[in-house]
């Protein structure tokens, strides 16, 4: 059936810092002595706010790196680029400042690509400085060679759906549109990735003008005064709920108060977990991949009338796409992307309004402290869990380690707790309860595996301190980054659930319903990896050691790997994904399936 959607025009309004606009719209003058053009670039590239450049060098991009550690930024060289990309997501979050990327030529480019398109999911600030073939050797095979003789031009070096912005510098004078394109890029709200490619040659050329003047503006979004008295008479016309996402995480403290004066109820998706207090009586848990049953029993029994969705896609990872959420009258989305509301739904009524996240709350608040609502005293479905008490025998339960995890960690620390793409992130979506924001990570759909492992040095460096990442034994096998964490002191903690399998493959597909798959990894003692390579680490085995390793990896200054030898029998929380998998199946294969599995994989979801 056709949607019915609505969009709204939005009020464009540009807000300068004034601190910001002291720092970045000064004119330079004429440079008293020679720049070389990879000189220039590092300095433009440090008037933007860059403090941080991660990546791998080589011999085509040895001038920019010369110039990087001649700078202000800090240099920090890793050990593959895809793990330097996944860094600088996770520094760009955890500083609120774009963080480059430095490459060679061929497959330094190649091998960054997943985690720049990862920073493109995730809606991070990261620009791409990579070297290309000088002219004279292009087309001669030459070493590394990155030209259109070699490498695919579009989408790498233009831009798309990789880049928002992507250019080879062929010459000195191309920097002043350069610089225009990034400071547009980086003044916008939301994410921006850009990659600006110079050959060799080019780098080491003089500058033959000024250094062009850089202004950065953020230019917000805001709805019009009708378009909030719409959304004002919409939202009194029954109960509603409130939708959290992830593009919400600066509007916490208006989003806990909109909620204490209108009696919504809240949820959240996974990457927003803390943004409103999980502890919170109108929490009701968190939606889509390791979500809470209690989001489908609200649904199901108190169905509102609305929801207003603030800052997410409702993509797979959030909404699992399932049409049990949404509400009877569908939905107000607010996102700063107007392309982003209805995508999910199509056929859902979506009232799109594009607009800054915590702007439109204030604006809504102002009109709901005027006739504040009656506060529901209905009892809401909530998530609750009980402690288990840890067994002297057997492997360790996932859910004993979580349940500590959550005790020593998150609740007696302020540290940043991460979970990998994986089963490791369905049992922190799950188990993990946050009342405070900028607490959790995990990655958006792009689920690229070795994200968490390698992002959380980004984030633990940027953070200026401890961080803890949750990851599986596969992707800390896949990529990891101990070996930089090692280097420059960076307080890593990595908690390896280690069952020897690749556990949401092999667990997931036997729930489909196929047999005979092979995804056993050779047991692999990660202590031994991280004292190989500097670090410090402890195994454990026993449910019964879980708090000292805890306890010995949050005091240590050095990066830390605890290596938990895990009971692979126990399933994660991986239903609703792998339902929707078999949702995707076709009819015949669907139905048997169905009629051969009377499980609680469908308990209240049809």
């Amino acid at each position: 059936m056709d949607a019915k959607f609505k969009y709204i025009k939005t009020n464009t309004s540009k807000e300068l810092n004034s601190k910001e606009q002291q720092s970045y719209s000064q004119p330079y003058s004429k440079p008293s002595k020679p720049f070389l053009v990879a000189e220039a670039v590092v300095k433009i590239l440090e008037d933007m706010g860059v403090q941080y450049a991660f990546g791998v060098s080589g011999g085509a991009i040895a001038p920019v790196w010369a110039a990087l550690h001649q700078s202000s930024i800090k240099v920090l060289h890793f050990r593959h680029e895809a793990g330097a990309a996944f860094a600088a997501i996770e520094a760009h979050f955890a500083s609120d400042r774009p963080v480059v990327v430095f490459t060679t030529t061929g497959p330094g480019i190649t091998n960054a690509l997943t985690g720049l398109l990862a920073a493109r999911w995730e809606g991070a600030k990261v620009i791409l400085v990579s070297a290309s073939t000088s002219t004279p050797q292009r087309g001669r095979w030459a070493c590394q060679e990155t030209s259109t003789y070699t490498m695919p031009s579009t989408g790498i070096f233009t831009s798309g759906q990789i880049f928002h912005y992507a250019t080879t510098l062929e010459s000195s004078d191309e920097l002043t549109e350069v610089s225009r394109r990034l400071a547009l890029g980086l003044g916008q709200p939301g994410g921006f990735v850009a990659h600006i490619s110079i050959p060799t040659n080019i780098q080491t050329s003089l500058l033959k003008t000024s250094l062009p003047r850089i202004t950065l503006s953020l230019s917000l979004a805001t709805a019009s005064e009708e378009t909030i008295a719409e959304c004002v008479r919409l939202l009194s016309e029954g109960s509603f709920a409130i939708w959290v996402g992830f593009g919400a995480r600066g509007a916490a403290k208006e989003i806990r108060q909109l909620v204490e004066t209108t009696g919504a109820v809240v949820m959240c998706s996974p990457r927003a977990k803390g943004i409103f207090p999980e502890n919170h009586p109108r929490f009701i848990g968190v939606t889509g991949f390791g979500g809470h049953e209690s989001v489908f029993r609200y649904m199901q029994e108190y169905r509102p009338l609305r929801t207003l969705v603030l800052g997410t896609r409702l993509g797979e990872r959030t909404s699992l796409l399932l049409p049990v959420m949404v509400p009877s009258r569908g939905f107000l989305h607010v996102d700063i992307d107007p392309e982003v509301p209805g995508t999910a739904y199509p056929s859902a009524e979506t009232f799109a309004i594009p607009s800054d996240i915590k702007v439109f709350v204030k604006a809504l608040l102002k009109h709901f402290l005027q006739h504040p609502a009656h506060l529901a005293k209905a009892m809401l479905p909530r998530y609750e869990h009980s402690t288990i008490n840890p067994r002297t025998h057997g492997k360790v339960r996932p859910v004993v380690l979580m349940d500590a995890i959550q005790r020593l960690i998150v609740e007696r620390s302020d540290v940043l707790v991460m979970t990998e793409a994986s089963s490791s992130s369905a049992w922190g979506n799950y188990m993990l309860r946050f009342a405070k924001p900028h607490r959790y990570r995990n990655c958006s759909g792009f689920a690229s595996m070795g994200h968490i492992t390698t992002g959380v040095v980004g984030a633990a460096l940027t953070r200026g301190g401890k961080a803890v990442a949750i990851v599986g034994d596969g992707a800390m096998l896949m990529n990891n980054e101990i070996s930089t964490a090692v280097k420059y002191q960076v307080p890593v903690v990595w908690i390896v659930l280690n069952d020897g399998h690749y556990n949401m493959c092999d667990r997931g597909t036997a729930m489909q319903g196929f047999q005979g798959v092979d995804a056993e990894i050779p047991q692999t003692n990660f202590v031994n990896i991280a004292c190989g390579m500097g670090a410090n680490g402890i195994r454990v085995e026993r449910e019964t050691d879980i708090e000292a390793a805890l306890e010995k990896a949050m005091v240590a200054i050095a990066p830390f790997v605890i290596d938990v030898v895990i009971d692979a029998t126990q399933p994660a929380p991986i239903e609703s994904r792998i339902r929707n998998l078999i949702s995707q199946s076709s009819t015949n294969y669907y139905c048997s399936l169905i009629k051969s599995r009377k499980s609680y994989l469908w308990h209240n979801t049809q």
